[in-house]
């Protein structure tokens, strides 16, 4: 991956794009990359959706090899919905062929003079930028569709649905899956609205003629990948519980823990999490044809995902995930599986982040805009927010402003950003991580579940705030090394518990590059990324009171344990004290 390629979509004349070498930003990929380009020529100070922002878009390290579980791309930018620096990542296919092609990076800059929409194309011969106004405010799907139509089915989209085209601040941007259908989503902090803002609704991938991306040492790399995916298949995780279940798999588990944030975190255990369980939502999906097991990308052999069918047979979505089913589950009170995908695949079809808007339904069913367990009145809202009604925009906009609008105190967010499906009471080292994360509350940041309840690399009490920070700052240096090599971070709970494997990551990327990493040069890695992210933002205005949960957490005792979150601030502020 020898190329960067700027699209300046406020060139005079319209938009412009060159091709470059990646210079000071040679091997770099993913967050690394979408996260050091951010932090060097992004102003902190900037607006979001001005011209000063800057899109970019990563696949990692080890993004179109052979390697098993490298089709994450990152997506980075200054955050509308925190303000401060974003770098969320999806799985389906451009990552792989983004890398094919040889592109490091593709940066969007700059702004479109008019409200003109574009499209562009990008394969081997090159990069072509169209202007295609009939576009405008399809919903993924119907998008994806034209593009197959137009460009072939040998290709993938990363797109925006209205949501990104009305710049909401729940927007998300999808990816196309092996299925060429857009179910793969970077969906946290509004990445969809910059990528409204700069005037572009779809990037059309075509790897068309180019081979796999070859290794220095392809009889080493040869060796390592194979030790890399018999790892995962031995885990427990990766090889038996993920495959037979998917992510929601982690229901029960997590309800039983008593910190499955029930109807806006009033509580930590659903009554209804039987019929919104993974197993339960397995055993549907094989009794009406579809699919509980299936990879999002190529090259997938955790293969997390299914497919979702209805009661005659008929897609309607991709398998819900585990935070979807929460956030628009339990979180709401609904305990309608059928009902759940539906709104997943209205998410999708729409461009909205599937955990930002079902903290936002929780806060507005607080508020008494509809009552908690109304399945259908849930759904009537987000259609409100695809139609960009004025209550739409509200609600696409996130929990924090919808909490502002109506008036309500307990809003589940930090920095702006809603939190995912792990209660900070019911699991405190997930609380730190969500304070301290340099994205807002964000569970992929540090990962701290795995710990605390799974009991993956070592055991710490959940319950109690000792250890908490520790493990929270080692994992949050872990993440940022992995999000950048294109891995999927699913791959965490086996290199956690299984050194080996870790070592086969290293030896594959020492392989392919020709390199001699060490387990201390990755920390480092993930290191930089945090310090890059923190300096950004701090020139933003963030300051260590940003680090903090909302005041209802240290307020409400959590049933059924009936505690509070126990960390310290000052404990808090030690997270980056490495």
């Amino acid at each position: 991956m020898e190329k960067i390629l700027r699209i300046d979509m406020g060139a005079e004349g319209g938009p412009a794009f060159k091709i470059e070498e990646p210079g000071e930003y040679a091997g770099l990929g993913g967050r690394a990359l979408t996260s050091t380009i951010v932090s060097r020529e992004v102003p902190p100070l900037c607006h979001p959706l001005g011209e000063n922002n800057k899109l970019v878009i990563a696949p990692g390290l080890l993004s179109g090899t052979t390697a098993a579980m490298s089709g994450r791309i990152s997506i980075g930018c200054k955050s509308p919905l925190t303000g401060g620096i974003k770098e969320a990542n999806a799985g389906g296919q451009p990552a792989q062929m983004l890398a094919r092609l040889g592109y490091a990076a593709i940066v969007l800059e700059g702004k479109p003079k008019d409200d003109t929409l574009y499209k562009i194309f990008i394969n081997k011969d090159g990069v072509k930028i169209i202007a295609d106004n009939n576009l405008k405010m399809l919903g993924n799907y119907d998008l994806v569709e034209k593009m197959k139509q137009e460009y072939g089915d040998k290709i993938s989209c990363i797109s925006i649905g209205p949501a990104g085209e009305m710049k909401m601040s729940a927007s998300s941007i999808a990816c196309t899956d092996m299925e060429l259908r857009p179910t793969r989503h970077a969906g946290r902090g509004g990445v969809g609205a910059v990528m409204g803002s700069k005037g572009v609704k779809v990037i059309v991938i075509d790897d068309t003629g180019m081979k796999m991306r070859s290794p220095k040492d392809p009889e080493k790399f040869k060796d390592a990948t194979k030790r890399w995916v018999d790892g995962l298949r031995k885990n427990p995780t990766t090889g038996q519980g993920l495959p037979a279940y998917g992510t929601n798999v982690l229901a029960n588990v997590i309800n039983e823990a008593g910190a499955y944030p029930t109807r806006n975190f009033s509580n930590g255990r659903f009554e209804g999490t039987p019929k919104i369980s993974g197993e339960f939502q397995a055993e549907r999906e094989k009794e009406r044809g579809g699919l509980p097991t299936h990879g999002c990308h190529r090259g997938c052999v955790i293969r997390c995902s299914g497919i979702y069918v209805d009661k005659d047979g008929n897609y309607v979505t991709k398998q819900p995930e585990y935070e979807t089913v929460w956030a628009n589950g339990a979180n709401c009170g609904i305990d309608d599986l059928d009902a759940i995908a539906q709104m997943d695949r209205l998410y999708d079809d729409y461009g909205l982040d599937t955990i930002e808007m079902g903290a936002t339904l929780a806060v507005a069913m607080e508020a008494g805009i509809a009552s908690f367990g109304d399945a259908q009145a849930a759904i009537n809202l987000i259609h409100e927010v695809g139609k960009g009604t004025h209550l739409g925009r509200i609600l696409g906009n996130g929990a924090a402003i919808t909490g502002k609008v109506f008036g309500v105190e307990r809003v589940p967010v930090v920095k702006g950003q809603a939190m995912p499906a792990y209660d900070p009471r019911g699991i405190q080292g997930i609380g730190v991580t969500y304070a301290t994360s340099t994205m807002g509350a964000d569970h992929t940041s540090g990962y701290a579940v795995a710990t605390n309840i799974l009991g993956v690399g070592g055991k710490v009490d959940p319950l109690k705030p000792e250890g908490q920070v520790e493990l929270s700052r080692n994992l949050q240096i872990a993440t940022a090394a992995i999000d950048s090599t294109g891995m999927c971070l699913f791959v965490a709970f086996a290199i956690m518990d299984q050194p080996e494997t870790f070592h086969a990551l290293i030896d594959m990327i020492n392989a392919f590059y020709g390199l001699s990493l060490t387990a201390d040069d990755v920390t480092e890695l993930g290191k930089s990324v945090l310090k890059k992210e923190r300096e950004f933002n701090t020139k933003a205005g963030f300051t260590k009171e940003h680090d903090r949960l909302p005041e209802f957490f240290k307020k409400e005792p959590l049933p059924p344990h009936n505690i509070t979150f126990l960390v310290e601030d000052n404990e808090l502020d030690q997270v980056y004290n490495f």
